[in-house]
């Protein structure tokens, strides 16, 4: 018992140091990241004024209304002030219509959390299995067989894949509906038939590189000395895989899914127009095409959360799962 508790002490701990490590990365990252993404505005040379007046406006009205929306200001005032708004959930007005901004990223980043969370189970899903089939079956007709799929899955562009799905599944069979989005608020049935397509059409690329990564993870694993030690020791084939191969094998693939959610739910706009979603990658092209800069600015502070946050989830999971990661390797 007392082993036990002690195990289960210095695993916390492990966990601990690693969200600590985490965290204190976490924070000049963002300081600076931030700083950065405020600097665009300036840099840019945009102003809501252009937007408003157009072109023609005439300097003394285009200070007047840069005034209004306080750019007259020193930029370091600018950016305390718009740097204390984040804090609070505040990413700023849209000066395309005004509109709150943390209410318009809202809506389209729940459209997108919600495919990309489910491409995302599918890709880790399907990629497990299709990899682990191939380390296990190395050299042989099925590992050819598995990597020749994967290697056409991952040239396949999502917007193609989607539009197959849609001529498919949607139009030719009527299993699932072609567009549009509900929320799962509504149920969770139709919310379910409304994101499988987009987010299948999303997973092929995770399958590709998760399968891949695993593959060649579990075939190094199966060489290294402690596996041949199992052997030894009499330990059966299913206890040394799941105890000594997966284990170390899982690094690289979950290291390798750091990226892989965060660039889901930004890097989807052909997808969603197929699909006919507003989504936060569709809001975050509407925003750049109109010149939109506090949006932007919102969508670049969003997309930064999200990929730290991810990242240091995957960080706690490598520091309670992999044994290479608990030894600070």
């Amino acid at each position: 018992m007392t082993a036990a508790r002690s195990r289960t002490r210095h695993a916390l701990g492990r966990v601990a140091v690693s969200l600590g490590r985490s965290v204190a990365l976490f924070v000049p990252v963002f300081l600076v990241a931030t700083f950065v993404t405020f600097a665009l505005r300036s840099l840019s040379g945009l102003s809501p004024a252009r937007i408003q007046l157009g072109e023609e406006a005439t300097p003394e009205a285009v200070a007047r209304v840069e005034a209004e929306w306080g750019l007259d200001r020193p930029f370091l005032v600018q950016y305390g002030d718009w740097f204390r708004g984040i804090l609070h959930g505040d990413l700023g007005t849209s000066w395309t219509n005004g509109a709150d901004i943390s209410t318009l990223i809202g809506v389209g980043l729940g459209v997108s959390l919600s495919i990309a969370t489910f491409a995302l189970l599918i890709g880790v899903v399907a990629g497990f299995v299709l990899g682990t089939l191939a380390a296990l079956r190395r050299t042989t007709w099925t590992d050819r067989a598995v990597t020749g799929f994967v290697t056409v899955i991952s040239v396949m562009p999502a917007f193609v894949v989607g539009i197959v799905l849609v001529a498919v599944f949607a139009v030719g069979l009527g299993l699932f509906p072609s567009a549009g989005y509900v929320p799962a608020a509504q149920g969770v049935g139709p919310w379910l038939a409304h994101i499988t397509l987009p987010a299948l059409a999303l997973s092929f690329d995770v399958i590709a590189d998760v399968a891949r990564q695993l593959r060649t993870s579990l075939i190094a694993a199966y060489s290294e000395n402690y596996v041949t030690g199992a052997v030894v020791r009499g330990l059966g084939p299913r206890r040394i895989f799941f105890g000594h191969v997966l284990r170390n094998g899982l690094g690289p693939t979950l290291a390798t899914l750091g990226l892989k959610f965060p660039a889901l739910v930004g890097a989807s706009v052909v997808t969603e127009w197929i699909f006919g979603l507003q989504g936060f990658g569709r809001f975050a092209n509407d925003a750049a095409q109109s010149g939109d800069v506090p949006a932007v600015q919102g969508v670049l502070v969003v997309s930064i959360v999200l990929v730290v946050t991810f990242n240091l989830l995957v960080n706690l999971v490598l520091a309670r799962v992999t044994p290479a990661s608990q030894r600070g390797v």
